[in-house]
């Protein structure tokens, strides 16, 4: 089955190269478009999407507002935010409002094509030099003093639980943090399960966002 795919941007001529590339494969369909948040609502109501890839700068009502809504429905589309490097603070705020990933709108098309079948298939995970970059950049902006209240079920992780989620949010793949504690990949996925299920988030870059706002990772990296 195709990966169905809505764009998402109010630039045509960015869609239509966007559309180009993922005609060209064999597993992924356009099957909508829109040029702004407003309208990206509306055409959602009647159409059913698997990943939209979402500008965060239009009109009318901006990328963030629009993935919040959408991803205020339990069973909506994964989003993958697309940005450029000066509107980093935009695809930040994306990720707090559910989305899945982000991009950057220059990505090499084989990256961006890898990144809508990761989030398609459930594994969302930004590339690991992305979420430090992004995540040392915003990261004094989020709460990281121990005195900071926690979120009220980190206390249900167990103590390997929690080394699995600081290595996540330090932006670890699954192979490395395997490596660093002696484990397979296969014991690593199922620790990110429990974690996600545990602390009822949605996905891998939910577990980063929480694990510095609780503090239990700092700013520039450090576990607490």
């Amino acid at each position: 089955m195709s990966i169905k795919v809505m764009l998402v941007d109010d630039q045509v001529l960015l869609r239509t190269g966007f559309r180009m590339v993922l005609a060209a494969q064999p597993d992924m369909e356009v099957v909508a478009e829109a040029g702004d948040g407003v309208e990206a609502l509306d055409v959602l109501r009647s159409t059913s999407v698997d990943v939209v890839l979402m500008d965060v700068r239009m009109p009318k009502l901006d990328g963030v507002e629009t993935t919040r809504r959408i991803c205020a429905d339990p069973d909506s589309p994964k989003v993958l935010i697309l940005t450029t490097f000066d509107l980093d603070e935009y695809a930040f705020s994306g990720l707090r409002a559910g989305a899945s990933g982000f991009m950057l709108k220059d990505v090499p098309p084989g990256e961006l094509l890898t990144a809508i079948r990761a989030v398609h298939s459930g594994d969302a995970v930004v590339a690991p030099s992305t979420t430090r970059r992004l995540l040392d950049r915003f990261a004094p902006m989020l709460p990281s003093s121990p005195d900071q209240p926690q979120h009220k079920h980190l206390e249900r992780l167990t103590e390997r639980e929690r080394e699995v989620m600081v290595l996540v949010a330090q932006g670890h793949s699954n192979g490395e943090i395997a490596a660093r504690l002696v484990l397979s990949e296969a014991t690593v996925k199922t620790h990110v399960g429990r974690i996600l299920t545990k602390l009822d988030l949605r996905d891998r870059v939910q577990v980063v966002v929480l694990a510095y706002e609780t503090g239990l990772v700092r700013a520039g990296g450090a576990g607490a």
